[in-house]
């Protein structure tokens, strides 16, 4: 029987990290089934989904926490299975922002969805430069499963009116289900 971990970790950025925490996953018999990582400011930023076997587990999670006193915070946390499937009338949706940067953009877009029981499943966001003048610009990116409850168009009429509201433009793309 396998048992699946969430593995965070954070360290300061250098080469050799992602080797070093994946050979010690594969030490465990672990495998990693689904990862993001990622330099944010001069660290370096793992979220690891790891299935291993479940008499390793222990082991494995006694191993990573040890990390965390000499070269990353770390935490791990036995993931519960999600027995229960999307609603075959739930939609996937993507979210795009983008526009000039301010504080409260993220917040705002969380606090509707969360308003409307939207299930934010991931979101990238980023500032950088505006090309021309510099300005920073706010991009985000967010997949969401849409209740059935609650029409794509309206999604999009409100994302909208948000958007207005913030002065950054929205976008609302429904994604099309495997057949």
């Amino acid at each position: 029987m396998r048992k699946q971990l969430v593995l965070t970790a954070v360290g300061r950025d250098r080469p050799g990290i992602v080797e070093e925490l994946t050979k010690l996953i594969l030490h465990y018999d672990g495998n990693i089934e689904a990862s993001r990582m990622v330099r944010l400011g001069g660290d370096f930023a793992m979220l690891i989904f790891v299935g291993a076997p479940e008499d390793r587990v222990f082991e494995l999670r006694r191993a990573v926490d040890d990390l965390h006193y000499t070269k990353f915070d770390v935490l791990t946390r036995v993931s519960e299975a999600d027995d229960e499937p999307d609603e075959p009338q739930m939609s996937r949706c993507t979210i795009t922002v983008l526009g000039a940067d301010h504080m409260g953009i993220i917040n705002q877009v969380a606090h509707y969805l969360t308003e409307q029981g939207i299930n934010l499943e991931s979101m990238h966001t980023e500032v950088s430069a505006a090309p021309m003048s510099g300005t920073p610009l706010f991009t985000m990116s967010a997949e969401v499963v849409v209740p059935p409850r609650l029409a794509v168009d309206d999604l999009r009429e409100a994302m909208t009116f948000i958007g207005d509201e913030m002065g950054v433009d929205t976008q609302v793309f429904e994604k099309a289900e495997p057949t």
